[in-house]
């Protein structure tokens, strides 16, 4: 039966066209976000479980670049470090040199006081980001404990950050409130020397050529020595405190170079876990283009049959007027 007010097939192709359209724009919107997943509303479970790996995501993102600046900071203590041990070879290679006897230890003491002003600079300069391990105050209050944000951690019980912790107190060189440094504290077997103004100098830096307190006179600690038995005997104890030291400079660099590791290997995972993350996210949300685009093009073959259907439909009340005739 026909009826004029009633057009059964148009109403059911309106439907099919309204539903190809929807699912088109549906396609269509995939394609060009190429996204499955673009909102709650798409899939809530899914969204939420990509949008917090993301999150996570950033978070790690900060943590690699903590990473960055904190190798940066250990390899620039490392290198000082390194400087300061070839410094120190040189220094008892020198004093070994000294102990022959009829050798110009004049020359000698000129070249022990550049190493120890070398090895001040060296230190002086192993600055980045406004931190020094090397030559820098000792505080009491504060420690010299430095950490380095080395991860993220979320959990059932909330999120965990871990870090790198560094005592840097057994790196110092030479310690600018005092003289508790690996260069500038007071040995059994080096002298302590009051200079000129009032300064004491301990340690390596006891070495160096000063002016003494109480005269003029230019005091060089070994270039002054003579061939006695007694200044011979105490040079000699004095090369066992400067291999003393040089034993502490390789553990403090061991030390940098064992944590400046540990720095490496955590940016290295980081760097595999943000990657794996983007992968969890890309299967939960990301299209699958292939099959889009496939579904693409059926999908905009159905919609202009159905439009043909709908014009047929629609037509066939025209075929009435015929019988009217």
């Amino acid at each position: 039966m026909t009826s004029l007010l009633t057009n059964t097939a148009a109403m059911v192709a309106l439907r099919t066209l309204n539903r190809i359209n929807h699912s088109l724009d549906e396609t269509n919107n995939r394609v060009s976000t190429g996204l499955r997943i673009a909102q709650a509303s798409d899939s809530a479970a899914y969204w939420a479980i990509a949008t917090t790996t993301q999150s996570d995501n950033g978070a790690l993102s900060a943590v690699k670049d903590a990473l960055s600046i904190g190798k940066a900071t250990l390899d620039v203590a490392y290198n000082g470090l390194d400087a300061t041990r070839d410094s120190l070879q040189k220094l008892k290679e020198l004093l070994i040199a000294a102990r022959q006897p009829g050798v110009d230890r004049g020359n000698i003491q000129a070249e022990i006081d550049g190493l120890i002003t070398d090895m001040e600079n060296k230190a002086a300069a192993s600055v980045i980001n406004g931190q020094n391990f090397l030559s820098a105050e000792i505080d009491d209050e504060v420690g010299m404990t430095k950490s380095i944000v080395a991860s993220f951690e979320r959990s059932s019980t909330g999120i965990a950050i871990s870090t790198i912790d560094l005592d840097t107190s057994n790196l110092l060189l030479f310690d600018l409130s005092g003289s508790n440094g690996l260069l500038d504290k007071a040995r059994p077997n080096l002298p302590t020397r009051l200079a000129h103004g009032g300064t004491f100098y301990h340690g390596i830096l006891a070495l160096r050529t000063y002016e003494a307190l109480s005269t003029t006179e230019i005091k060089r600690p070994v270039g002054d020595l003579t061939n006695s038995a007694a200044h011979l005997a105490a040079l000699e104890a004095g090369i066992g405190d400067v291999d003393a030291v040089l034993s502490e400079v390789i553990a403090a660099q061991n030390l940098v170079g064992v944590n400046l590791a540990r720095a490496q290997s955590q940016h290295s995972f980081i760097s595999a876990l943000m990657d794996a993350n983007a992968r969890a996210i890309g299967a939960l949300v990301d299209a699958n283009m292939e099959e889009e685009s496939t579904r693409l093009r059926a999908l905009q073959t159905q919609q202009q049959l159905s439009v043909e259907s709908l014009s047929v439909a629609n037509a066939s009340a025209q075929n009435i007027l015929a019988l009217f005739r």
